[in-house]
């Protein structure tokens, strides 16, 4: 059984910004289908951002559960993405979701897994996908070594991820807030 996966997803927290960017490839076991899908998103007026990696449909159908719980908890996105994790691992249909989602706000940025975890990193640094852990590298070392914005910080670093991933393009779409 094959199925539509979406890789690599970024987002970088520094100072008073963050950004999320992701690229554009969406591949089919080994071949490639799409090469300029948009992956992130800004939810609720633009205060919230998003993206997501693994299966497409799975992870469009956790866009809907977490814009759903973020509608019950809208000044909370700790809580949203908590309960959406909890819904996530208890549900039997929604247990079979293969994806990942990163989101942010001013205050949090959170990596949501469908075993139940909410992650906020240490360091404001977050990747997931086939290009992940390049793209997290890439992010560490330009964050720490480089004046880049967040926005630049995330484009950059997906570039180095395209260069080494086959599973990642170079149609970066980047997503910001503050900064």
């Amino acid at each position: 059984m094959s199925s539509l996966r979406a890789t690599t997803i970024l987002c970088v927290r520094r100072d008073d910004g963050v950004a999320i960017g992701g690229d554009g490839q969406v591949t089919m076991n080994d071949t490639v289908v799409k090469a300029g899908a948009t992956k992130v998103r800004r939810m609720k007026g633009g205060k919230i951002l998003a993206g997501f990696a693994g299966g497409v449909a799975d992870a469009l159908t956790l866009f809907e559960k977490f814009e759903s719980q973020l509608e019950r908890h809208p000044a909370n996105l700790m809580r949203a993405a908590v309960e959406l994790a909890k819904d996530w691992r208890s549900d039997r249909y929604l247990r079979r979701l293969e994806a990942l989602m990163i989101v942010a706000d001013r205050e949090h940025s959170l990596l949501v897994s469908g075993t139940g975890e909410v992650i906020e990193p240490d360091d404001g640094v977050l990747a997931v996908g086939s290009g992940g852990a390049y793209a997290l590298a890439a992010a560490r070392a330009l964050a720490a070594h480089s004046e880049l914005p967040v926005s630049g910080i995330v484009r950059e670093a997906l570039g180095i991820a395209a260069e080494i991933c086959v599973y990642t393009n170079s149609n970066i779409t980047v997503l910001e807030l503050g900064g």
